[in-house]
Order: C-alpha cells, then sequence, then structure tokens
C-alpha cells in the first residue's frame, strides 16, 4: 500500500512532462518557421488558406490569396510552408507530344 501513492503519482506526472515537452518542441517549430517566412513563400494557415506572401511586419503578415486580392493576418496562423516543385519536374511528367495514331472522335487507332 505504501509504494501504490508514489506510483500513481508517478504514473501521472510522467505523461504529463512528456506532453509539456512535445508541445514547447512544437512551438519551437512554429516560431521558426515564422521567422523564416520570405516575401513571395506559399503558406498555408490553420484554416486551411493556401496565400502567397506579399508583406511582412513584426506581428502580422500581408497574404494573397488571389490575384490583386490580399489581406492582413496574424504570423501566428501561418502552419505551414508549401514547397513547389520546381518547373522543370513538372514539365518531366507532362507529355507534350502528340500521339500520331490518335484522332479526336475515336481516340488511338490501332494498326
Amino acid at each position: 500500500m505504501e509504494l501504490l501513492f508514489p506510483l500513481l503519482i508517478l504514473a501521472l506526472l510522467v505523461p504529463t512532462f512528456l506532453g509539456v515537452r512535445r508541445q514547447k518542441k512544437e512551438m519551437q517549430k512554429v516560431t521558426a518557421l515564422q521567422d523564416s517566412l520570405r516575401v513571395g513563400d506559399r503558406v498555408v494557415t490553420t484554416a486551411g488558406l493556401h496565400a502567397t506572401v506579399t508583406e511582412l511586419r513584426d506581428d502580422t503578415v500581408d497574404l494573397e490569396v488571389a490575384p490583386g486580392v490580399v489581406t492582413v493576418w496574424s504570423r501566428l496562423v501561418i502552419r505551414e510552408r508549401i514547397e513547389e516543385p520546381a518547373l522543370a519536374d513538372d514539365l518531366d511528367s507532362v507529355s507534350l507530344r502528340k500521339d500520331d495514331n490518335a484522332t479526336p472522335e475515336t481516340g488511338p487507332t490501332e494498326h
């Protein structure tokens, strides 16, 4: 019975400690992301909005959500930066060659 109380306290404190530690690491990652933002970066907000950074201030960021539509947001809402693939990578995956055996009405023809 004497060991039950200390084990119960330990069983409650360890998960709490690990949760606080994990939360602190996540906050450090978010802070590092917000400090590394640059004009032109594509980002996603905590609300799921995809936008482009157009201006940065101490506590706010201007986001272009559509061509010519700029809104002001708190830096804290930036959840992640979107890494856009290079144009050359996109072109490699798309075939620009027209299939000589295809017609619009019938599709590919067999010989």
